[in-house]
């Protein structure tokens, strides 16, 4: 129980949700262009720089930025439950000895699990806040007018039901896969760096970050896709479809999104979403480091100090 409560999962927690917000503020076009691709399905545009370009022009200069502030709120909290949580389970289980990947995996796999539950209502908010006054080339999606984060919240559960906070909860639970592969890659690659030499340089860090990433999000594309999708909520969708992101649901979104684009469509989106997450989680890992090593060698210094 100590370890689970200790001040070391709060440094991981917190350096882990300082990261990523850094991060993903630095390269929130990015994923402004990936969601628009991947919800957006009657977009001509295939390319980021061209839908960045089709934003701006359409909808104003600090378009890529709509909802920043709901997306680095998810993000900060979503962060800071994953760190703690998987830092704190490694500590409980591992106890002094080395991890090895499958220990990675499976502490990465249910730090995941415990994160979607906890977080996906701020998910689903952020996603619609973001999409939000977008000028869409589908007719099929409803447009929404919230005030802001509670009063999205609010209008959600009148006009939906408390249920509908957790769509997409079914392929986010699936997708707990990918940050727990982007760990394993990472921990494994770090341990094999940390073989031949005593410290990782930044550049080290940045690209073994990259490269778990990268992996990570190719693997699990086609159903971060029924995720937006899902999590959005504004298609008309056929009414037995509706519920909570069913397998039923996903095996729907999946096979309609393959008839209509073929399997390509499945990866619509996928070069605005590797740069934007195969950056992102690099600079996170980068910022993440630094500030973990900065704080554990502060926190030694003051308990050196007082003896």
């Amino acid at each position: 129980m100590a370890s689970v409560l200790s001040y070391e999962s709060l440094v991981h927690a917190v350096a882990g949700a300082v990261g990523s917000v850094t991060a993903m503020t630095v390269f929130f076009p990015l994923d402004t262009a990936r969601l628009r691709l991947q919800v957006d399905e009657k977009r001509k545009s295939k390319t980021t720089h061209m839908v960045l370009l089709e934003i701006i022009k359409e909808e104003g200069l600090l378009a890529p930025y709509r909802g920043w502030f709901p997306v680095i709120s998810s993000l900060c909290c979503s962060n800071f439950v994953y760190f703690y949580t998987f830092n704190s389970l490694k500590a409980v289980w591992v106890k002094g000895q080395r991890s090895t990947t499958g220990k990675d995996l499976v502490v990465g796999f249910v730090a995941g699990v415990v994160n979607v539950l906890l977080t996906t209502p701020l998910w689903v908010v952020n996603t619609r806040l973001k999409l939000q006054g977008a000028k869409f080339r589908n007719e099929d999606i409803v447009p929404t007018n919230y005030k802001g984060i509670i009063d999205a919240f609010h209008q959600i559960i009148r006009d939906e039901g408390i249920l509908a906070l957790w769509n997409g909860t079914f392929p986010s639970l699936l997708l707990v896969f990918n940050p727990a592969i982007q760990f394993m890659f990472y921990e494994g690659l770090k341990r094999q760096l940390l073989k031949k030499r005593m410290k990782l340089s930044s550049l080290d860090v940045f690209i073994i970050g990259a490269i778990a990433k990268a992996i990570a999000t190719t693997v699990t594309y086609p159903m971060q896709t029924v995720q937006s999708i899902l999590r959005f909520g504004r298609h008309r969708l056929n009414p037995e479809n509706r519920t909570l992101g069913s397998l039923r649901n996903v095996l729907y979104l999946l096979h309609q999104r393959v008839r209509r684009f073929g399997i390509m469509g499945l990866y619509k989106g996928l070069e605005a979403k590797l740069l934007q997450t195969v950056l992102t989680a690099a600079l996170m890992f980068l910022v993440y480091e630094k500030l973990t090593a900065a704080t554990f060698t502060v926190m030694r210094l003051k308990s050196a100090g007082k003896h």
